[in-house]
């Protein structure tokens, strides 16, 4: 490796040119690829005025020590750059970074070779572990989904993370975490390592295992988290995290630096969180605001509510039809059942009903569930059957959740719920992301929304009081908006989204709690009237 002291270092001045070349290099290459191209390989450029923020605060960390500087995912060298311009000239005593596009690889190679950047161009979970280990790592990593990696690829990684780490990882982790994971070896002992990630690891299933490693193999020195609104990437929704930690043991009485808005530097709201309080929480993002695991033993909606995702039809233009629709093309009624249509067209939160139990909203849209075989719809109904050769026509029939059906045009089963909350969404106005709705009508929904289905003494109550159904609805109503959202997840442009198991453990409120507990009382026979 190139030994940067020795030489004649370049004036800042000069690495400003290169730099001003990268960006147009940068520029030339994505130009080449299509965004979907782009996603699937998960190129997404980091910004240079952040590159530079994210290299001024790693250099205050490093104690002026000799830099031996590793990006795995070197691109056309955002961090080498930020890193010479931010750095004292004599600063850096080796740099490599790894590309696995050969287009990128030999840009960054032309761009930052004569400054002492060895550039090697393949994959990075492929290559062999150097013989001396660096002390810097700064970089932003593929954000490849899972969906995009091979089958034989999930085996490879997952075998090398157990093989390094004795970590098991689920399936839907994105390349980024194997990245994160499997650099642990190529740092040295108490080395700094800087990533920017996309901050859905702190709040869904799959980040479980960088959240142990982060707790435990490492000393974790911050999270700067910025704010959902605020995309760093102009070409990926994606709300990001800068995650900051050392190679050594975490030590008794540990404090971690949550931060969130702004920038890394001078963010706009930070604070210490005990280690032990992250051990024991399973959702990060609810840090800085938070600095106490939210786990009170109170109950919380899953106790009283089933709670399932609407219906996923796999193709809702063909399945979900108006009236007229429904009319042209001859389809008999007792093979449509009413349905919701999206939030937006919803203006209040109570859904009235006709004396049919058809929903008083528009549009007014029927979903096609028909149990019949397609001999019998030809000949009984052939104008419908017309209809069914057209989604045909169209292959929906062969899809990942119509071919899983029989017949295919039939539903799974989501019988209306009288509680509805909306499954994603933006603050808007000074409102929360989620709205709850009252249904009492007998339309089901599709997967917009989120079914509460009452259980348990809840659901013996509504039985008995089906007028208590306003109170629910109304406590429903009282829970805090952040209750929600901390317990669900972000994305970038302020997108918030909350699956069902993470309704099921928001607190539930006092109201349902003491309904629930009245009614009890009342079948014990101890209060009458």
């Amino acid at each position: 490796m190139t030994n940067l002291a020795s030489e004649t270092v370049m004036e800042s001045k000069d690495v400003q040119q290169i730099e001003e070349c990268r960006l147009r290099e940068q520029e030339r290459l994505d130009a080449q690829k299509t965004a979907l191209q782009r996603n699937k390989l998960g190129q997404f450029a980091t910004p240079p005025e952040l590159a530079k923020s994210i290299a001024r605060y790693a250099l205050a960390l490093t104690g002026g020590e000799p830099i031996r500087f590793l990006d795995p995912a070197i691109g056309t060298g955002s961090f080498f750059s930020a890193l010479r311009l931010e750095s004292p000239q004599d600063g850096i005593e080796s740099a490599v970074g790894i590309e696995l596009d050969p287009l990128f690889a030999k840009s960054a190679s032309s761009l930052w070779a004569a400054s002492g950047l060895q550039v090697v161009e393949g994959d990075f979970t492929r290559q062999p572990l150097p013989d001396r280990r660096f002390n810097l790592i700064l970089t932003n990593p593929p954000y490849v989904r899972h969906h995009h990696l091979t089958a034989d690829d999930k085996v490879r990684l997952k075998s090398l993370l157990a093989q390094s780490l004795h970590l098991d990882i689920s399936g839907l982790a994105g390349l980024y975490c194997y990245f994160l994971l499997l650099s642990h070896e190529w740092l040295e002992n108490q080395g700094l390592a800087v990533w920017l990630i996309p901050s859905e690891f702190m709040d869904v299933n799959y980040g479980s295992t960088v959240l142990r490693y982060l707790s435990e193999s490492v000393t974790l020195v911050h999270i700067h988290r910025f704010r959902p609104a605020d995309v760093q990437f102009t070409d990926a929704l994606v709300s990001s995290a800068i995650v900051v930690f050392r190679k050594s043991p975490p030590l008794n009485g540990h404090q971690v630096r949550f931060s969130l808005g702004g920038s890394i530097e001078a963010p706009q709201n930070e604070r210490l969180v005990p280690l032990d309080v992250l051990v024991r929480s399973d959702k990060w993002t609810r840090f800085p605001e938070s600095t106490v695991a939210e786990r009170t033993g109170e109950p919380t909606l899953g106790d009283f509510f089933a709670i399932k995702r609407g219906l996923a039809t796999g193709a809702n233009n063909f399945f979900i039809l108006t009236h007229a629709d429904a009319d042209h093309w001859d389809i008999p009624r007792e093979f449509l059942k009413p349905i919701l249509p999206s939030p937006r067209y919803l203006e209040a939160d109570i859904v009235s009903a006709s004396p049919g139990g058809t929903p008083e909203v528009l549009p007014q849209l029927y979903l096609l569930d028909c149990p019949e075989p397609e001999s019998k719809i030809r000949e009984s109904w052939p104008h419908f059957y017309e209809y069914l050769q057209k989604g045909r026509e169209k292959n929906i029939h062969a899809s990942y959740l119509t071919s899983r059906r029989a017949p295919w045009y039939s539903q799974e089963k989501r019988p209306p719920a009288p509680f509805l909350c909306t499954y994603m969404g933006r603050s808007v106005n000074g409102k929360g992301p989620f709205r709850f709705l009252w249904n009492r009508s007998q339309a089901t929904a599709h997967n917009v929304y989120l079914l509460l289905y009452p259980r348990g003494p809840l659901r013996e109550a509504l039985i008995d009081h089906p007028e208590l159904e306003e109170d629910i609805f109304r406590a429903l109503q009282g829970i805090k908006p952040a209750q929600i959202v901390s317990g669900g997840r972000v994305y970038g442009g302020g997108l918030h989204k909350v699956e069902p198991k993470e309704l099921a453990g928001i607190p539930a409120g006092p109201v349902i709690e003491r309904m629930t507990a009245q009614w009890r009382i009342e079948q014990q026979g101890l209060l009458f009237g």
